[in-house]
């Protein structure tokens, strides 16, 4: 295994809708993170065990405390632990570019923009993403 200065980033992104699922991964697989992604929380589950995400993205469509709920759920079955960062995108309730603290590194976001995510994930990660 790589040292961690040499090991990429994890994100495992749950989106339920393919194509928005695809660009996701296209645009953060080419800020040099490495991507897993899954259409729903049963699928996100299996897969966060298995590739052990440093952040998760979710965008289910659900109202944000339903997907807030789902995070926790996948943290805790996957044993991944409080410090793996949640970060849900929501649209309702927000403004654009809005982002909202719901828990211990849980996030409640609206991006404007692809640049508004990358700067989160290089927060949250401490560690900057290459740029394109």
């Amino acid at each position: 295994m790589a040292p961690d200065s040499l090991r990429r980033s994890v994100i495992l992104v749950i989106e339920d809708v393919e194509e928005t699922r695809q660009g996701i991964e296209q645009l953060l697989a080419a800020s040099g993170y490495q991507v897993s992604t899954a259409k729903d929380e049963e699928e996100s589950l299996l897969k966060a065990k298995l590739v052990r995400p440093d952040v998760i993205l979710i965008s289910l469509g659900l109202h944000h405390d339903r997907s807030v709920a789902i995070g926790k759920r996948i943290r805790e079955s996957s044993a991944l632990g409080e410090d793996v960062p949640v970060v849900v995108f929501c649209s309702s309730g927000l403004d654009e570019g809005a982002e909202l603290p719901a828990g211990y590194k849980i996030y409640v976001t609206y991006p404007d923009n692809f640049d508004q995510l990358r700067s989160l994930l290089s927060r949250l990660l401490r560690k900057p993403p290459r740029s394109r």
